[in-house]
């Protein structure tokens, strides 16, 4: 039997699948959506530890520069205080002072990253959809 656009009609065996067929298809259905989820996660892992190394990058540059100013800071504070007090106290104050700031800096920046959280969002966002429909499915 053909249609006016030059299909053929499904007959009543195509429209009324068996229970093997549907749980078949339906098993085929949920492994296609479960690859695609993998390769979803994958692909934005993948960006997102790409943004990460070239950020880390910067970040060590930055440290590195920072670390060299922070030296020649410390020496030009120590012989500033050199001028009124012993040389040896001059830069011991610089020393406590700087260890202070490095103490401070650490605990932020551990409490920082006690609060990252390296869940890829979309990902979790389409897994509970996904749960969601599944759930429909079954009942």
């Amino acid at each position: 039997m053909s249609t006016s656009s030059g299909g053929v009609e499904p007959t009543a065996r195509d429209e009324q699948l068996s229970l093997g067929e549907m749980l078949s298809a339906t098993t085929q259905e949920l492994s296609e959506l479960l690859r695609a989820e993998v390769e979803l996660a994958k692909l934005e892992l993948k960006e997102e530890a790409t943004t990460a190394a070239k950020a880390g990058a910067m970040m060590g540059a930055a440290g590195i520069l920072g670390h060299l100013a922070l030296l020649l800071l410390a020496f030009a504070a120590a012989w500033a205080l050199d001028a009124v007090m012993p040389t040896g106290l001059a830069f011991l104050i610089v020393a406590v002072v700087v260890a202070i700031i490095a103490f401070v800096v650490f605990t932020v920046g551990r409490n920082r990253m006690k609060a990252a959280t390296p869940v890829a969002p979309q990902t979790a966002r389409t897994l509970k959809e996904d749960v969601q429909w599944a759930k429909q499915l079954k009942s």
